[in-house]
């Protein structure tokens, strides 16, 4: 919940302020204009200030200069008589958000909050990607402010320092190998080897002369010995994807290493001592391929002593803009273009769309993007076909009809969710967008989309974050 501080020596105006925001939803402090407030500023926690400029005790400039130097990021609304709107453009030089006239309109007050609490968590964003990036992307280029992936950082800091053995399922897409280099990467084993294999992507035969080396004559080819990756990644961390499509008998050579500690070259009777650390990934159900005979029950509690799920990315859509401003960076700065900027529309589509192919399918489309478009702006009209309206679940079985209109179906579905929300939350936007589920900004394009206006006849003008991710077109 965003707290409001309010600052005014009038006391009806304290009091009817305090009435209004407290129904949208927000927590409210107060003061009416005494010198406290230059201490409250500094010492205490809020997301917005509003203030009258002319007050006795306490100038208004001053405490927008206090705001701006404790709190940079805290926007400032500024109060004013008619007579004082010069000092007003002055307080708009100093870092004021805005400032309204009195008498004002209370409504036009709610909309300055909001757009200044919403350009507040923009440009915190902005700050928390950059330091990620200077930092070389603490979690391997894996980004997220969502509860699910806030708990995997956590889940990957805790396991990193252990020698555990973590078994990282999830959809193809969603960051499995990433998750493993940032376990590595936070580990006693970081300037080690880190090794990769894809377990899916060789014949079984090969697949055990990569991962345990050969001796010569082992097999027709095998001219010289080989070690395998268990030995080259030795005193470093082995990584194992797609383990469940390894063969039975791959299956029984990899429990004996994991139980023995050391391997046996193809073809040798030699018992190498290994000291590394497994990591191993999958999109499958391992329980489900246990039951049907296809995974070894024993290898499948070897390998899942931790068990990390990355959540698919259409479980986390409050990430996708995070994702998207890194994936224009990187592959704006690749290419040697200039970071192009996107419509509100495209990114409501992006943060609506099921996204199948999880965040290595959002990757594309932006790279895409990039390559291939000429304008500056992205439109909806660049987005593939699919993008273009968002549809239900991978899980979820429409039912047909004779007749059956999908679009017509989901533009109904939309408007009754929406008209139910509006009602439940009484017109107040942020609740609104709670019960619905999405970020504040798809909401106003979705209510502008539909033609639905809230109760309160709230404006839906979009605006511009600092980076210029968002384009006001």
């Amino acid at each position: 919940m965003n707290t409001i501080l309010i600052v005014d020596d009038e006391k009806s105006l304290l009091e009817l302020l305090t009435v209004v925001f407290r129904k949208e939803g927000y927590r409210v402090k107060t003061n009416a204009g005494t010198p406290k407030v230059l201490e409250m500023v500094e010492e205490e926690e809020f997301d917005l200030v509003v203030t009258d400029i002319r007050m006795p005790q306490v100038d208004g400039m001053e405490l927008l200069r206090r705001v701006k130097a404790a709190k940079p990021l805290v926007p400032v609304i500024m109060i004013t008589a008619y007579g004082s709107v010069k000092q007003a453009v002055e307080a708009l030089k100093n870092g004021a958000l805005d400032y309204v006239t009195k008498p004002f309109d209370v409504e036009e007050l709610k909309i300055l909050a909001a757009h200044g609490l919403e350009e507040r968590r923009l440009r915190e964003e902005n700050i928390l990607l950059k330091k990620a990036l200077k930092s070389e992307a603490s979690f391997e280029n894996m980004f997220g402010k969502s509860r699910a992936m806030r708990e995997i950082f956590g889940l990957i800091e805790k396991v990193a320092a252990t020698d555990s053995t973590v078994l990282i399922s999830g959809e193809s897409g969603t960051g499995k190998e990433m998750a493993a280099r940032a376990i590595h990467a936070h580990s006693r084993r970081r300037d080690r080897a880190f090794v990769s294999i894809n377990c899916a992507a060789l014949p079984e035969n090969l697949l055990e002369s990569e991962l345990f080396g050969h001796v010569r004559g082992a097999f027709t080819g095998a001219v010289s010995e080989k070690k395998g990756m268990f030995e080259t990644a030795s005193s470093g961390t082995i990584f194992l994807d797609e383990v469940g499509e390894m063969s039975p008998w791959t299956q029984v050579k990899l429990f004996r290493v994991l139980q023995e500690r050391s391997v046996r070259r193809v073809g040798g009777t030699d018992e190498i001592p290994v000291d590394v650390r497994i990591l191993a990934a999958t999109n499958q159900d391992l329980r489900k391929r246990i039951e049907e005979g296809k995974f070894r029950e024993e290898l499948f509690y070897r390998l899942n002593v931790v068990s990390l799920e990355m959540p698919p990315l259409r479980k986390r859509p409050e990430d996708i803009p995070l994702l998207v401003r890194h994936f224009l960076r990187k592959h704006s700065e690749r290419m040697g273009r200039k970071m192009k900027r996107l419509v509100p529309e495209v990114v409501a589509a992006l943060e609506s769309y099921a996204w199948p192919g999880n965040v290595r399918e959002l990757e594309n489309v932006i790279e895409r993007l990039c390559a291939v478009e000429e304008r500056e702006t992205i439109s909806m009209a660049a987005l593939p076909t699919e993008l273009g309206r968002a549809g239900p679940a991978p899980e979820e079985r429409p039912v047909f009809r004779p007749g059956f209109d999908l679009e017509a179906h989901l533009e109904a579905v939309a408007k009754r969710y929406l008209h139910g929300a509006a009602d439940a939350a009484r017109g107040n936007m942020k609740k609104m967008a709670e019960l619905l589920g999405l970020s504040y900004r798809s909401l106003r394009y979705l209510l502008t989309k539909h033609h639905i206006r809230s109760s309160r006849q709230v404006d839906l003008r979009e605006e511009r974050d600092g980076d210029g991710f968002i384009s006001q077109g």
